[in-house]
């Protein structure tokens, strides 16, 4: 009975640090956006997760939003995504950052994860040098200026306070439950690096949990994940931008600029 009692206070103690801890900080960690991709590409303005983002973002009166990806073939170009019953004025600026892991694809299906260097990372975060960031047509080389640009966008934005964060979530060929998907090593990078370890733990743990208690498209993505995962693997999910009635061809292409 003693030894529960002082780790229930333990764990009270680690719950509240971390709370007060993000409470007080720039970015507000929400999870996981979603489980496997509805459309390609995978997000722009008009996209179902794009949208959820957005309304997201509005609950909390944020001008702004931030979503964590993998590197692909995208620039992750940022823009503005309105919402069906906005209340935010010219809707929500989405800011989109993608890590490039200079060691591998690391995390990003099951087959390819490390579990020793997974091990690592958790224990003693992302090694610095190790992750390249693209965001918006540009590399940067360092996490410093990245999250620079992320700030200076969204002041240039009039986001006030934290900036919601989510990690996208997808995945290609895995199960969707058990791999945590598309720029899940990136959120824990950020939340060790803003928040310290401990705080990066509780909140990578609970925005695990995130889209099973918040997003309308749960049970269809899960349902149908095989299905919407070989209907992306096969194009079937490419929309046509060209005859679309929302401006995604910017999104397209891979030309981009390295900086420090």
């Amino acid at each position: 009975m003693r030894w529960s009692v002082i780790a229930i206070f333990v764990l009270a103690a680690i719950l509240a640090y971390s709370f007060i801890a993000v409470s007080l900080g720039p970015i507000a960690p929400l999870g996981r956006l979603s489980f496997v991709k509805l459309e390609n590409p995978d997000m722009y303005p008009g996209h179902p997760h794009s949208v959820l983002l957005a309304q997201y973002a509005e609950k909390t009166g944020s001008k702004c939003a931030l979503v964590l990806h993998f590197a692909g073939s995208s620039t992750y170009n940022s823009y503005e995504q309105d919402t069906p019953n906005s209340t935010t004025q010219n809707g929500v600026y989405i800011i989109e950052v993608a890590y490039i892991d200079t060691q591998g694809g690391g995390s990003s299906s099951l087959s390819q994860i490390n579990f020793l260097d997974s091990l690592k990372v958790a224990l003693f975060g992302v090694p610095d040098g190790r992750y390249k960031y693209m965001s918006d047509g540009v590399v940067y080389n360092s996490y410093d200026a990245m999250m620079s640009h992320v700030y200076a966008l969204a002041k240039q934005h009039g986001q006030k306070g934290a900036i919601p964060t989510v990690y996208h979530g997808t995945v290609r060929t895995d199960n969707p439950i058990l791999d945590p998907g598309c720029g899940f090593p990136l959120y824990f990078q950020i939340l060790d690096k803003t928040y310290g370890i401990i705080p990066a733990y509780v909140y990578t743990i609970t925005g695990m949990i995130f889209p099973y208690l918040n997003s309308p498209y749960r049970n269809f993505e899960l349902m149908h994940s095989s299905e919407l995962q070989y209907y992306y693997n096969n194009g079937l999910l490419n929309i046509d931008y060209k005859n679309s009635h929302v401006n995604t061809g910017k999104y397209y292409g891979q030309t981009s600029n390295n900086t420090d």
